[in-house]
């Protein structure tokens, strides 16, 4: 094998700008940090080569499958009165990883094909599409914060992502947030007023507080931010609450965020069949499925039981793979290590925390639809036939008590009490448990599994640009 070279350590840092506009956007939309999250995503792509026996070009990041899941446990800490919702999101994180393991053994035992069937497309599509627009709402508040801003970081996301060429096309999600976060600097220094709007000051433009650019308490944050700092908080990690947790917190997040693994495990199966595609190699049969979802799902584990975000594979990769034809893990696996090293900056996760709100907004417009049309292409690629009775029962069932539970309750979850526990139900896991059990009982079942990646998008879905 050869050595690596400075053309490698070139086409690692691609491969660290092709995640890297997403994977910081999850911290930067939850709460959670950006310094825990590059280091896990550095971490967790280096435990996955090992479990995988450093076959798989396959860079994680932050999935973005689980950020309906984090808003819920945000908001239900909030009606409970608890200041910190991370560790309480961890747990839940980090049993979806159990959910992996658990899947990685089934696939082991009985085989793809045979486990599969009781998440076909007609359960996981809609459930895709209901994570999309119940975050949704989210993404308008922060865009009322600045229209200006939020449009003009759409409009570069569509420029680049459709007239785009080489890695101008890949990184759209970046450039939207550098040209939006520049104009919007600019316009601070040159017609920005400080002013008070929402209880904190901040600085918008001539003033009006509908054009809000930044939080002047995060300006100062940035001022003070040490250039290198140990990027782990203990009160964010799951081992916080030992002793002294919420419990029925606890069992909430649990029941709340364990569902999404449903839809992140198809969307790993997809990005593992796209990479086998662009490699030529079938990863599916060797290392197998077993092994690269045993892999994501420890990453995953790892990431959330210290206060980062979820672990998925990256289609953006896969992306600069098929542009640069290197094929080489061990280039990935220097991204991987760039990302740990980036993670020691505090003063770089300032910079990130800064970042404008209507940014953010425009940014996640766009991400949550597309989220939400990714199910939709699930459900076409794989010919459902909605002309059937049960199809239309199911996809009706999963998105009208998703978005319904979400949009339709005061607290935007179902909760009830048991054995003196109080538990809250988010739309999306009851919708994702009645979708499986609908799909389970009714007669009629169609759909059937194949792990040949030459199959077209049998199994695929991509949460990220």
């Amino acid at each position: 094998m050869k050595k690596l070279g400075g053309k490698d350590f070139v086409l690692g840092f691609q491969h660290l700008f092709a995640m890297f506009g997403a994977t910081v956007l999850v911290p930067a939309l939850t709460g959670l940090s950006v310094s825990a999250t590059l280091l896990f995503a550095g971490l967790g792509t280096l435990l996955f080569h090992l479990v995988t026996g450093r076959r798989v070009p396959a860079f994680l990041g932050s999935s973005f499958a689980f950020l309906g899941g984090y808003a819920a446990v945000a908001e239900a800490c909030s009606n409970a009165n608890i200041d910190n919702f991370i560790p309480y999101a961890g747990i839940g994180v980090a049993c979806a990883g159990v959910l992996y393991l658990l899947l990685s053994l089934l696939f082991k035992v009985f085989g793809a094909k045979r486990v599969m069937a009781y998440f076909p497309p007609i359960v996981t599509g809609p459930i895709i599409i209901a994570i999309g627009l119940t975050l949704s709402g989210s993404a308008i508040v922060n865009c009322y914060s600045n229209w200006i801003i939020a449009l003009l970081a759409i409009i570069v996301v569509i420029v680049c992502n459709i007239w785009g060429k080489g890695m101008i096309r890949i990184i759209p999600i970046l450039l939207g947030v550098i040209v939006s976060y520049i104009v919007a600097a600019i316009l601070a220094v040159t017609v920005g007023q400080t002013i008070n709007a929402g209880g904190s000051d901040v600085i918008a433009i001539m003033g009006n507080p509908d054009l809000v650019l930044f939080e002047t308490a995060k300006i100062d944050a940035l001022k003070n931010a040490a250039w290198i700092g140990l990027p782990i908080t203990g009160g964010d990690t799951v081992f916080s609450l030992a002793g002294s947790g919420n419990v029925s917190m606890i069992i909430t997040s649990i029941i709340t965020i364990m569902p999404i693994a449903i839809a992140t495990i198809i969307e790993h199966i997809g990005d593992i069949s796209a990479i086998s595609s662009t490699v030529g190699q079938n990863f599916i049969a060797k290392p197998g499925l077993h092994r690269t979802l045993l892999g994501d799902g420890l990453a995953t584990m790892l990431a959330a039981l210290f206060g980062a975000p979820a672990n998925t594979t990256y289609g953006e990769n896969t992306g600069v793979l098929a542009l640069t034809k290197v094929y080489d893990p061990r280039v990935v696996r220097l991204a991987a290590i760039f990302a740990a090293i980036l993670a020691f900056s505090p003063k770089f996760a300032a910079l990130v925390t800064l970042m404008p709100a209507a940014t953010m907004g425009g940014i996640s417009l766009i991400l949550y639809g597309m989220i939400s049309a990714v199910g939709v292409r699930n459900i076409v690629e794989n010919n459902v036939d909605l002309t059937k009775s049960r199809n239309i029962i199911i996809a009706a069932i999963i998105l009208v008590l998703s978005i319904g539970i979400k949009y339709g309750t005061e607290a935007g979850s179902i909760s009830f009490t048991a054995y003196q526990i109080s538990t809250s139900l988010s739309g999306i896991a009851v919708a994702a448990v009645i979708g499986i059990i609908l799909n389970a009982v009714l007669p009629g079942k169609d759909y059937e599994f194949t792990t040949d990646p030459a199959e077209k998008a049998k199994t695929g879905v991509d949460f990220k640009v």
